[in-house]
């Protein structure tokens, strides 16, 4: 062969790839930092540059929570999450608590009734029996609650230093038996944006637990299993499910980011209303305090949906009927403009930009 032909070809695979396909996106971050795990524009950039590009499929590329799959004629949900929160141990829960809701959560932010959980754990060599068996007491009695079986796992253990106690990932699987199509992408203009209670909860609690701040008021971790409180929901609009758009859980990156990803998703604006959003005068304080925005801490207890403005009102009914969504309020509409963009109508008649934050504002929150 030619040399100067072969000196081409290899060229032409350096930059193409051995199957002659585009470069790969180039990931302009040498080392992974903190801030690629903090739901914002980081870990955006990592999973799509890194992740997506290599992976990429019709179910892979909606980004939503979960994948809802078509299997044997059955509409199955599939989701997985890890959970490296700090301190293990916090008030309103653990990191076993956690995982097991937050598994089911994102199942049920895509209209699935959660049946099967699998756990996978990472122990730190010197963990005390007794902390490990906590945690596991906590899933326990979690999935009890929520009405899954834990079904499968498995269990690693790495050397003293080299992890922080305990990291659990878990897998579930549940049923759609219902005529959903919940998705990111399905936000239409018109459309009411709903929450199910106050914000910050679980960020500023871990937070406060973290760092040995202590607040006047006693601060609790909000996570709970949302899975009857999206039943609820569906039952109010039956014979309308279709106009259920979208549900998400805002964890990390908090309900801005959710927002946002729903509005790039869908190629629409939303307006918020600052006086319709709740947040608990102790998280309020908090937050000024620290320099923090209530609109981006995680909760692990509370949703996001995005209705037809038909069913708005009994769907809210419907939510502040249930126990997990008294406080629920209709924070704000979706628009066609300015195009996946969130403003908000604050409390003082202004208006400013909802943006997605860059990088970490409360590392290793879930």
């Amino acid at each position: 062969m030619d040399a100067t032909k072969t000196d081409e070809r290899e060229e032409a695979v350096a930059t193409l790839g051995p199957f002659g396909s585009c470069p790969l996106p180039i990931f302009e971050h040498p080392q992974i930092v903190l801030g690629h795990g903090s739901g914002g524009k980081l870990s955006a950039e990592l999973i799509e540059k890194i992740f997506v590009s290599r992976f990429r499929n019709s179910t892979l590329e909606k980004m939503d929570d979960q994948a809802v799959l078509e299997i044997g004629g059955a509409r199955l949900a599939f989701t997985t999450d890890s959970f490296v929160v700090t301190p293990i141990f916090f008030p309103g829960g653990d990191i076993g608590t956690l995982a097991v809701n937050g598994t089911v959560n994102d199942l049920a932010m895509g209209g699935a009734k959660p049946l099967y959980l699998a756990a996978a754990f990472i122990l730190e060599e010197g963990l005390p029996a007794t902390e490990l068996a906590r945690v596991v007491d906590s899933m326990a009695t979690a999935a009890q609650n929520a009405g899954v079986q834990l079904v499968t796992g498995d269990t690693k253990v790495v050397n003293r230093g080299k992890g922080d106690k305990v990291f659990i990932t878990t897998t579930g699987i549940g049923v759609v038996d219902r005529g959903t199509q919940l998705s990111a992408d399905l936000a239409r203009p018109g459309d009411k944006i709903l929450l199910s209670g106050f914000i910050g909860d679980h960020g500023i609690t871990i937070l406060s637990q973290r760092e040995n701040l202590e607040f006047e008021s006693t601060l609790e971790s909000d996570c709970a299993a949302l899975h009857g409180l999206v039943g609820a929901m569906l039952d109010a609009a039956a014979g309308a499910v279709e106009d259920f758009r979208v549900m998400r859980d805002p964890t990390r990156g908090g309900v801005a980011t959710v927002l946002n990803e729903i509005a790039g998703r869908s190629r629409v604006g939303m307006v918020l209303r600052e006086n319709e959003i709740p947040v608990r005068d102790s998280v309020r304080g908090a937050c000024e305090m620290l320099g923090l925005d209530p609109l981006y801490v995680a909760n692990e207890g509370k949703l996001v949906a995005i209705v037809a403005p038909e069913i708005a009102d009994r769907v809210l009914a419907a939510m502040k009927r249930h126990p997990l969504g008294a406080e629920s309020h209709i924070i704000g509409e979706v628009v066609q403009q300015p195009a996946g963009m969130v403003l908000m109508k604050t409390s003082v008649g202004g208006t400013r930009v909802v943006d997605v934050l860059f990088g970490e504002q409360l590392p290793r929150i879930c």
